[in-house]
């Protein structure tokens, strides 16, 4: 029997072993083949060979984890260990089906954003291959989310210069009237959402320092009019409350090393009556345009409150 001993004097074992040593009941579980004791600052393992070869890289993960970011949690454990399970003879291997998508963004304090459901995978894939991409469905789905996510990842790859975050200032069913202050300060209650997303992305002083060099730039629809958009990530959030001639007027903007997301629920149209949504439109004649592409969510990819899909569900019978 092999004996392999592995130190973990430069973190804090309580962020590695987790609370009531969960973290450690999981890695045993899923290493059964192994006895794996730890004491103090020195891990022990006996056992095969190859599964130790397989404990020590997975380990190895884990501890790195925990020296970058300071954190670790169960699903960070189960990801961790499960990212390359199959290597593992384990019978208590991780499933593929349960095992997340790409990490699209590490954020403050350890934070993993990445797409979790099918679709929000389809999204990461077809932008790869396309320069638009239309990601439609009912909310809570993560649409606006993954666009954002998949922009800040753009920017810190290098890819593009500069992120552009837009949406419509359309009022959701309320007259809100008069807003208070200056520019900013009235276009700001519209844009609160993209705001919260990048809030997950991007550290706080840094993503301060991003707006006011404008690296990264948020703006109602309309200030979009007469640009050029190159260089950029650019995403139109709740484009089904702009027009046909707004919708028209956002995709020419695209210059030449540009990508663009638009992200729309037309189930969810605050325009007046009488004024129809320019998503519906684009949806339709846009379709066959190579380099453009639809992908649609459903409430199968509800990343919310597990309550969300029911309610969806619900008001889906009086649309």
């Amino acid at each position: 029997m092999n004996e392999l001993k592995l130190s973990i004097e430069e973190i804090n074992p309580a962020i590695l072993w987790g609370p009531n040593n969960d973290h450690f009941e999981i890695i045993k579980k899923q290493f059964p083949k192994l006895k794996i004791v730890a004491r103090g600052s020195e891990v022990k393992a006996l056992g095969d060979e190859h599964e130790l070869t397989v404990f020590k890289e997975k380990f190895d993960e884990l501890v790195q984890h925990v020296e970058k970011f300071q954190t670790l949690n169960v699903n960070e454990v189960e990801r961790l260990l499960g990212t390359k399970a199959e290597n593992s003879k384990s019978a208590d291997a991780v499933p593929d089906k349960f095992v997340s998508g790409e990490v699209l963004v590490f954020g403050p304090n350890g934070i993993m954003v990445k797409a979790r459901t099918p679709n929000q995978r389809r999204m990461v894939d077809s932008l790869n291959k396309n320069d638009i991409l239309f990601a439609i469905g009912p909310a809570g789905t993560g649409k606006t989310y993954t666009a954002v996510a998949l922009a800040v990842r753009a920017l810190k790859n290098k890819e593009i210069k500069r992120i552009i975050l837009t949406r419509p200032a359309v009022e959701a069913g309320e007259n809100l009237g008069f807003l208070p202050g200056d520019l900013k300060e009235k276009i700001d209650p519209y844009l609160r959402p993209l705001y919260d997303a990048l809030d997950d992305m991007i550290p706080a002083e840094k993503l301060k320092l991003y707006l006011e060099n404008r690296t990264i730039e948020i703006a109602p629809l309309a200030f979009m009019r007469g640009r050029t958009l190159d260089g950029c990530f650019v995403i139109l959030d709740e484009a089904q409350n702009a027009t046909d001639m707004q919708l028209k007027m956002f995709l020419t903007r695209m210059g030449p090393t540009a990508k663009f997301i638009v992200t729309g629920d037309v189930t969810q149209i605050d325009l007046p009556k009488k004024q129809q949504s320019g998503l519906y439109t684009a949806l339709r004649i846009l379709t066959d345009i190579k380099g453009i592409d639809i992908v649609y969510l459903s409430g199968e990819d509800v990343v919310r409150h597990k309550l969300v899909k029911r309610i969806l569900e619900a008001y889906g019978d009086i649309q």
